[in-house]
Parts: C-alpha cells; sequence; structure tokens
C-alpha cells in the first residue's frame, strides 16, 4: 500500500478500534489480552496505542477498572460499563447504517454519469 492509503486505513481503522475493545469489554479482560483478542478479530492495535485509549475510556466513564493482586504480577482489568454498553450499541448501529450507505455507493452497478 501507498503511504496515502496507509494513513486513510489508519484513521478509518482509529474508530473502529474504540467500538472493538467496548464490545470485547463486555467480558472482563486485561491490557495484553485485548491486544491479542484485537488482532485475531482483525484489528492489530499497538500498545501504545492501546492503553491510553482504554484510560481515556475509562476517564469518560465508558469503561471501569479493577486491579487483581491475587496473581504473581498485578494486572489492571477493565470490562464496560452499562454507559458504555449503550455506547456500543450505539455505535454498532450507526455502524451498520454506514456500511449499508458504503455498500450503495460500491454495489450500484451504474456510474455516477449514468445516474
Amino acid at each position: 500500500m501507498s503511504e496515502f492509503s496507509d494513513t486513510h486505513l489508519q484513521e478509518l481503522r482509529r474508530g473502529t478500534v474504540v467500538l472493538a475493545c467496548l464490545r470485547l469489554l463486555r467480558t472482563p479482560g486485561y491490557g495484553y489480552s485485548l491486544l491479542v483478542h484485537l488482532e485475531e478479530h482483525g484489528f492489530a492495535t499497538d500498545a501504545n496505542t492501546l492503553y491510553p485509549l482504554l484510560r481515556r475510556l475509562e476517564k469518560q466513564g465508558f469503561l471501569t477498572s479493577e486491579w487483581n493482586t491475587e496473581d504473581s504480577r498485578p494486572r489492571k482489568f477493565y470490562v464496560t460499563s452499562a454507559e458504555g454498553n449503550r455506547l456500543a450499541d450505539t455505535l454498532s448501529a450507526d455502524w451498520l447504517d454506514l456500511t449499508r450507505s458504503i455498500a450503495s455507493l460500491t454495489d450500484d452497478p451504474g456510474t455516477p454519469e449514468e445516474n
């Protein structure tokens, strides 16, 4: 891919990672496992992007967190809050609408000149 398409792809994915995190964290998880799950689902994300995102979503009230100190290495677990679930549902519906809109542009057999 070209530098320009890489930049646009990065912009497109930036917002989708928020939605992916909110949906995946409906089941409690910690940062590293979230990175793995995101990648498994096609959302390759850098840790330097994910951890600030998690902190921001928590500060905005869309995630809650709790430290688990029972293991030898303490881990901070995140879970989507009730407000985060509402946001995820809204964003999911909006995403489906956008997907249909884009599909209507690309699935149209006519060209703009013909329409």
